[in-house]
């Protein structure tokens, strides 16, 4: 089993090496590929995506995409298309338990609402930063913070780090090393780690299935 993860930079690759040996058994392989943003992710997927059609289906593909100031569902609307013009079936298309090849989510509005929405790995990875910060109207909701990314590099500064600007890659790295999938307040996130639950499910019966069969 192995599942291709598409990010669109490396900030996203890093938290994701952290995170997803907490999040799937160990029987499953992964890999991460990032892009130069969403852009070029956008640009090249299509491509990418055809490169994919001859490996077999105990392969799935996560695509991952920051929303930014985009409408989320035209968004992922966008993704859907991409993966249907090469043939693919997706996640969202698919019944309950019928067999797909690609997961496409969206992190709203940023990666760093994920960051945000787990402040325990916020405290322990930047010890200065306040461990009731998420009691704040600001931060109760860590999918409706504006601008997650300026408003993470402000708390951080506010704690004595990164007075010359934010390491956006390094943060990354501190805060998801600390992260518990299981407790993560973001709903994105929430949504992503269904998602991911729901295809070990969808890999673990095809590989029952095939082995009945044979």
């Amino acid at each position: 089993m192995n599942i291709e993860f598409l990010v669109e930079d490396e900030s996203t690759k890093i938290a994701l090496q952290n995170l997803l040996p907490k999040m799937l058994p160990g029987h499953v392989k992964w890999s991460i590929h990032p892009f130069q943003g969403k852009h070029d992710l956008l640009k090249k997927l299509p491509t990418r995506l055809k490169g994919y059609r001859k490996i077999g289906n105990e392969h799935k593909i996560v695509v991952i995409l920051d929303r930014d100031l985009n409408d989320c569902h035209e968004l992922k609307q966008q993704l859907e298309r991409i993966a249907r013009s090469v043939g693919f079936t997706t996640k969202s298309q698919a019944d309950n338990n019928a067999d797909y090849k690609v997961m496409n989510r969206i992190a709203i509005e940023e990666l760093e609402a994920w960051f945000f929405g787990d402040n325990n790995a916020l405290s322990e990875a930047f010890p200065g930063v306040p461990t009731t910060l998420y009691k704040k109207a600001k931060f109760r909701n860590p999918d409706l913070i504006q601008g997650t990314c300026e408003q993470l590099e402000t708390v951080l500064k506010r704690a004595g780090y990164y007075k010359t600007g934010l390491d956006k890659r390094e943060a990354s790295r501190k805060i998801s090393e600390y992260m518990n999938p299981r407790s993560n307040r973001s709903k994105s996130f929430q949504v992503f780690r269904a998602g991911l639950n729901h295809m070990v499910q969808n890999l673990d019966r095809q590989n029952v299935n095939g082995a009945i069969d044979a």
